[in-house]
C-alpha cells in the first residue's frame, strides 16, 4: 500500500489522539475525492487568512479554484499553504456534556502551491475540478472559453505531506456512567441531496440529465 513520506516533515504528525491518524495514500485520498470543499490557510504579511476553496485530486495533486483576483494569486507563491478538509459522519451522543463528539473524516495537506499558467493544463485542471463536483458534467456543457480560464485560478500543490484524522463509532463514557438511564450514541449525518430546481430561462422540454438526477455523495 502506497504511504505518504510521515517522516518527510513532523508538521503532518498528529499528535492529539495519535491513534486516530492514517498516513496511508489509499485512506488520505478517499476522503479527498469524498469532500467537496477546502479550507486553504496562510500567512500574509497583513496576518494570517483562511479561505473556503473548492478542489480536485488528480493522483498525487491537488488542484484548488478561485478568483484570478484571489489574494492566493497575489501573495501565495512561495508561501507555505496548509489546506484542509473535513467531513462529519455523525453527532456522538454521549451519558456526559464532556464526552459528546463528532464522528468525522479529515485531512491535513501541507506544502507550496503554484498557479498553473499553461492554457490547455489549465482547461485540463478544470475539467478535473468540475468533475469531482460533478462527474459527468464536463461532457454535457460547452467547451471554456479563453476569457474564462484565464479569469480563474487554479493552483497546483503536491500531497506529499498529508495526513487523515478519523473518528468512528459510539461515545465513549465514564465506565460508572454506563449505569445512568440517559439515551447516548450517535445522530449520523450526511447530504440531503433534493430535487433538481431547473432554471427558470432553461429551453423549453430539456430533460434532466442522469448525471444530475443520479449525484450523491
Amino acid at each position: 500500500m502506497e504511504e505518504v513520506d510521515k517522516g518527510a516533515s513532523e508538521r503532518i504528525t498528529v499528535r492529539r489522539m495519535p491513534e486516530r491518524a492514517r498516513y496511508e495514500r489509499s485512506g488520505i485520498d478517499a476522503i479527498l475525492d469524498e469532500g467537496l470543499l477546502a479550507h486553504v490557510g496562510m500567512v500574509t504579511p497583513h496576518g494570517p487568512v483562511v479561505i473556503p476553496m473548492l478542489y480536485a485530486r488528480d493522483g498525487g495533486v491537488l488542484y484548488l479554484h478561485g478568483s484570478a483576483a484571489s489574494r492566493l494569486l497575489r501573495e501565495g507563491r512561495g508561501v507555505q499553504l496548509c489546506v484542509t478538509v473535513s467531513i462529519i459522519d455523525g453527532l456522538v451522543v454521549a451519558r456526559s456534556l464532556a464526552h459528546h463528539s463528532m464522528n468525522y473524516r479529515s485531512v491535513v495537506v501541507m506544502g507550496e502551491a503554484s498557479p498553473i499558467e499553461d492554457f490547455d493544463e489549465k482547461s485540463r485542471a478544470l475539467d478535473i475540478l468540475s468533475e469531482h463536483v460533478i462527474p459527468g458534467r464536463v461532457e454535457a456543457t460547452r467547451p471554456h472559453q479563453e476569457k474564462e480560464v484565464k479569469g480563474t485560478l487554479v493552483l497546483s500543490m503536491s500531497i506529499d505531506e498529508a495526513s487523515a484524522k478519523v473518528r468512528t463509532g459510539p461515545p465513549i463514557d465514564e465506565e460508572e456512567d454506563y449505569l445512568l438511564d440517559t439515551w447516548a450514541g450517535v445522530i449520523p449525518l450526511g447530504i440531503d441531496v433534493g430535487e433538481p430546481i431547473a432554471d427558470p430561462r432553461l429551453v423549453s422540454g430539456t430533460p434532466v440529465p442522469e448525471h444530475i438526477t443520479e449525484w450523491q455523495r
